[in-house]
């Protein structure tokens, strides 16, 4: 069997074929990241906007004046 020389281009190009395949799956994983990582804060601001007006509720007095 005669072996083929493996030249530097031959590296380079394969490499370039590769990168481009994983910067692909890079820009489609971070647009999903992107919408879960929104997904998220928007939830923590309405838990915590929930917990605030919770406590408030808790908290707030109640004063009743009566007259004779």
């Amino acid at each position: 069997m005669a072996a083929d020389k493996i030249t530097p281009d031959d590296i380079e190009g394969k490499l370039r074929e590769l990168r481009g395949e994983v910067d692909l799956y890079a820009d489609e994983a971070r647009s999903h990241a992107l919408s879960v990582g929104v997904a998220v804060v928007a939830g923590a601001v309405v838990f915590a906007f929930w917990l605030g007006r919770r406590r408030g509720r808790r908290r707030s007095t109640v004063v009743e004046i009566r007259r004779s």
